[in-house]
């Protein structure tokens, strides 16, 4: 099949290359999957540059990619939950850094894989998994919901737009940070924008005197902000910046969940969940769609579709 791959670390593209490696073998318990649409995220550049190398262990070559949607092709033993030709989606995270989605097929655990609503076109689909279960597992850690003000630090961004979009659906008064050319972005999903930037925390109190009850940190470097706006008793979760744990927050580390990926799929069939895509790549353009996330300045997913 062809993949995109890199037989070592580093902090660019220069050991990314496309060409032709063995079709994956299918395990018990697993579906192998005709990938159709694969989000491109943060984490692949930064496993890319050996920046998790300290948390998990990588077999070069490497084939980067934690999200798919695409068509099952082929059924590992005793797997009764899928058949052929389902339509799914799955955010394929593994224990070992090796056998990622820029590629032609992936397999992956039955447990990690969900159908794909039938409405749902192949680019959000391929964007949905990791950043909506990044926002799910974020504000389920925070129990935010109805009575509370929640501030979301990159509120344009993959994972930051879906979780405005889940705190305005569980009853929460939003506030999110974005650039102004982005406001009316936030203010499509239900949610209040800030400028982020120097100033941030007067901007965040004057629209919250009292302060907000639940801080969701999607950006990193944000602990100092969110300490000056969190009301006594709030919560604050980072996925970017472990220091939080110090300081009484929660580093959130999603985990594969087909069913809770389930959950996404029916909010976003009932339309209380949208996915905003900014681009769209084919897989011999993989790293230009790692260079624009690099920039940090992307409204919604980039997703690469083979």
């Amino acid at each position: 099949m062809r993949a995109v791959s890199y037989d070592s670390y580093a902090p660019d593209n220069s050991r990314l290359t496309l060409g032709e490696i063995p079709d994956p073998k299918v395990g018990p318990g697993q579906v192998l999957i005709e990938v159709r649409a694969a989000g491109v995220n943060p984490v692949d550049w930064k496993v890319m540059a050996g920046g998790l190398d300290g948390l998990m262990d990588a077999v070069f070559p490497v084939v980067p990619g934690w999200d798919v949607a695409g068509v099952v092709r082929a059924l590992g033993a005793d797997t009764p939950e899928f058949a052929v030709g389902d339509e799914v989606m799955a955010y394929a995270r593994k224990d070992v850094v090796q056998a990622g989605t820029f590629a032609e097929y992936v397999a992956v655990n039955a447990q990690a894989v969900a159908r794909k609503p039938a409405a749902l076109e192949w680019a959000p689909a391929g964007g949905l998994p990791l950043a909506g279960l990044t926002a799910l597992r974020s504000l389920d850690r925070l129990g935010a919901g109805s009575g509370d003000t929640l501030l979301v630090h990159g509120a344009s961004g993959g994972v930051g737009s879906i979780a405005v979009q889940l705190g305005v659906e569980r009853g929460a008064r939003v506030l999110g940070t974005a650039s102004p050319r982005n406001h009316d972005f936030v203010r499509s999903l239900g949610g209040e924008p800030v400028e982020y930037g120097e100033g941030l925390a007067e901007r965040v109190r004057e629209l919250a005197p009292e302060g907000v009850n639940a801080v969701a940190d999607f950006v990193g470097g944000q602990l100092e902000t969110t300490r000056a706006v969190l009301a006594p008793g709030g919560r604050h979760i980072s996925v970017a910046d472990p220091e939080v744990e110090q300081h009484g927050g929660h580093w959130v580390w999603v985990r594969p969940d087909g069913a809770k990926l389930a959950e996404l799929a029916a909010l976003v069939e009932r339309g209380a969940v949208t996915v905003e895509v900014a681009r769209t790549f084919p897989l011999d353009r993989a790293g230009e769609a790692l260079d624009a996330s690099r920039t940090g300045h992307t409204r919604g997913k980039l997703v690469i579709m083979p």
